[in-house]
């Protein structure tokens, strides 16, 4: 300190004649303005540096979306089950935290993320994650290391799958689930992350508006969860057998865990310490509130009686809702997201018994009806006073974006039901998809684990 102290008292004369000739410029007719230095003088940006508040934000998102999958998403779905499928349940969430982060690191995350190849994928320039160390990328995250953003995205990639899986549970061989979630995640989700926020991809050329997940996590997992449960069709019994949720305290927990889990979802994909972050984190929380007083009210008037479920449900369509939303709109557009989430679902979810399909915990109902709906509402409420690397939405003066929106949403919609009709064949063929009669009849505990999720008899 004490050497670059002398250099500046010896410079002295020579910076304040500089600045008084820079402000004898901004004199002359035509010169400089006030407190700015002509071109001649212009000092270079300096280059992106990483920030330690924002990756200490992000790290902590990352652990907290991966919260989302095991336990939240596990024990949601876990209690909603009958007794003989719990450990099933549980497993397959748990397991993709395994078998999707490997497939992320080993070329997932180049075909997601890398450089592009006609706004339709990423390449494998880094396979293995190849080039992906600890400098930002300035092309998504300018002031966290560029690993950071991976592992963030990661924890996207693996809750994804998870989703669909209770649209089919009760009746999937775990060789059938582990083989389709290992090409879904691979020839739909990559893709479509990079169609939606790849630098190049396609979608995100044109203005699509998705800030953590509507199409690309809630839709594409509820279109191909609709695919599932019709390719794979109804349970033993189902609809004329009662089967009620064995754990709704279970369940109940799982929601919570989901609901703390999303403001990592949700915030952190402002990628920083920010006021950005903060406008999320407020929008992810009064959409779930909004919507599960919502469900709860609609349920009410309708059946006569508030359930927990219901409510808890309410609370997780609100989340998915706000969740293309929610770095783009004010709270109050918020509330108003959740509580149109929250009325639509409820009736969504009836659906399937006029329609005949089974899905077994209502994922088409929820995350495919909730994120069209937050998806649509996002090109409604979008507001630049939020987030100026945005756009106005409808009811900002940009019709346009709802336009937008739409054909975001028709495109994720088309994709994945049409690429997982295609894949749940192919596994079908290679290796089934369903077990046996015998098989379901005994639960998928035991009958594909050898287990018991509850030790109740002696």
């Amino acid at each position: 300190m004490g050497v670059h102290m002398l250099r500046m008292r010896r410079n002295w004369p020579l910076a304040a004649l500089m600045t008084a000739f820079v402000a004898a410029l901004g004199a002359l007719p035509g010169g400089a303005a006030a407190g700015t230095l002509p071109k001649a003088f212009a000092m270079v940006a300096p280059a992106p540096k990483i920030d330690s508040g924002d990756t200490a934000w992000v790290l902590t998102a990352a652990a907290l979306v991966l919260l989302m999958t095991a336990p939240g998403l596990a024990l949601f779905y876990g209690g909603m089950v009958r007794r003989k499928n719990v450990l099933a349940t549980l497993m397959q969430s748990f397991i993709l935290a395994g078998l999707i982060s490997i497939q992320w690191v080993l070329f997932g995350y180049s075909l997601a993320f890398s450089p592009d190849h006609h706004g339709l994928i990423g390449g494998l320039s880094w396979i293995g994650l190849n080039s992906v160390g600890a400098a930002p990328d300035p092309d998504y995250a300018a002031t966290i290391p560029h690993s950071v953003y991976m592992l963030f995205q990661c924890m996207f990639a693996v809750i994804t799958p998870a989703l669909i899986t209770g649209a089919i549970a009760e009746r999937i061989s775990f060789k059938g689930f582990f083989l389709f979630s290992l090409l879904w995640a691979t020839f739909i989700y990559d893709p479509l992350a990079h169609w939606v926020w790849g630098a190049g991809g396609w979608l995100h050329q044109m203005g699509a508006l998705d800030f953590a997940g509507g199409t690309v996590v809630h839709i594409s997992s509820g279109v191909s969860a609709l695919a599932a449960a019709i390719l794979l069709g109804r349970r033993m019994g189902y609809p004329h057998e009662p089967m009620t949720p064995h754990n709704l305290t279970m369940t109940v927990t799982g929601a919570g865990l989901l609901w703390f889990g999303w403001f990592g979802f949700n915030a952190g994909s402002a990628l920083a310490a920010n006021g950005l972050a903060a406008s999320a984190m407020v929008a992810t929380h009064v959409a779930a509130a909004a919507a599960s007083l919502s469900w709860m009210a609609t349920e009410w008037s309708v059946r006569g009686k508030p359930t927990v479920l219901g409510a808890a449900s309410g609370a997780v369509a609100g989340l998915v809702a706000i969740t293309p939303a929610s770095g783009y709109v004010t709270p109050a557009a918020a509330v108003v997201i959740g509580l149109a989430a929250g009325a639509i679902c409820f009736f969504a979810v009836g659906v399937k018994f006029r329609l005949g399909y089974d899905d077994s915990l209502d994922v088409v109902g929820v995350h495919c009806v909730g994120g069209i709906t937050g998806a649509l509402l996002t090109g409604v409420f979008a507001s630049k006073l939020i987030n100026p690397a945005g756009a106005d939405g409808l009811l900002n003066g940009n019709p346009g974006q709802l336009a937008v929106q739409a054909i975001a949403v028709a495109a994720s919609v088309a994709f994945a039901f049409a690429g997982s009709m295609i894949l749940l064949k192919i596994v079908d063929a290679l290796v089934g998809l369903r077990v046996d009669g015998e098989e379901e009849e005994m639960g998928l505990d035991l009958s594909q684990h050898s287990e018991v999720g509850y030790a109740l008899e002696e």
